[in-house]
């Protein structure tokens, strides 16, 4: 474990602490609801995943605070220790998303190896941290054409939306991570690879989110996006 695993390891919990302060702060400051309060932690958490790539030299070390999250997160949900995240109806969805995470940098990310693929274990994080956002802001304010999967109600427009951001995030992330200071030894991918991953897997992440049971797509959207990136990478890269 080097020093700059232990500046990681602080850095990582000293911003994620910020995190939850400052959406506790707009919440009681602003009054603003949990459900916009909560989204505030859900993309700020999925960004910070491009400090762990940048910040630890060791990946079984840089996957600690995800891993630890998965139980804080729990903790905080089960006791509604801050209103800014869970309201007494929420689902354990923070949980989800930690334990996503924690899974997808566990197969995928490498940080001493050419075969490092930790931009794959990124894309899956951005189609939940954008897509899923941009689907429930914009689903709420703009949906008008609704649907029903497995008694959860959300809409067409949502569903566009969250193709959309899921698309362009994962694009973003497929294109310029590997062969960058958060991947050096990753080769980096052609426009065409990029476009083609991103794209497919933003139809999988948008199925994915749009049967999901409640709460549930924390789940399956990272890592079924993180499958199909995964998939199309090796077999066009």
């Amino acid at each position: 474990m080097t020093t700059q695993d232990w500046i990681g390891l602080f850095l990582s919990y000293a911003y994620a602490g910020g995190l939850l302060f400052l959406a506790e702060l707009v919440r009681r400051w602003r009054g603003y609801p949990q459900d916009f309060t909560r989204k505030i932690v859900h993309v700020g958490a999925g960004m910070w995943v491009f400090g762990v790539l940048a910040l630890f030299d060791n990946w079984y070390i840089g996957v600690i605070p995800f891993a630890s999250f998965i139980v804080i997160n729990y903790f905080l949900w089960r006791y509604k220790v801050l209103e800014a995240m869970d309201s007494a109806d929420s689902t354990p969805g923070t949980v989800y998303f930690a334990l996503s995470i924690t899974i997808l940098f566990g197969l995928f990310w490498r940080t001493d190896s050419p075969n490092d693929l930790g931009f794959v274990a990124a894309a899956g994080t951005m189609a939940m941290t954008w897509g899923d956002s941009s689907a429930s802001v914009l689903g709420r304010r703009f949906g008008r054409h609704h649907y029903v999967v497995w008694g959860g109600r959300r809409s067409w427009e949502g569903s566009a939306a969250m193709f959309v951001a899921s698309f362009l995030a994962m694009f973003l992330t497929i294109l310029l991570v590997p062969g960058s200071a958060l991947s050096p030894l990753t080769a980096p991918l052609s426009l065409g690879v990029a476009f083609v991953a991103a794209l497919v897997a933003a139809l999988v992440a948008t199925v994915g989110e749009g049967i999901a049971p409640h709460g549930t797509d924390n789940l399956t959207v990272p890592l079924l996006s993180g499958a199909t990136v995964f998939a199309l990478v090796t077999a066009l890269g």
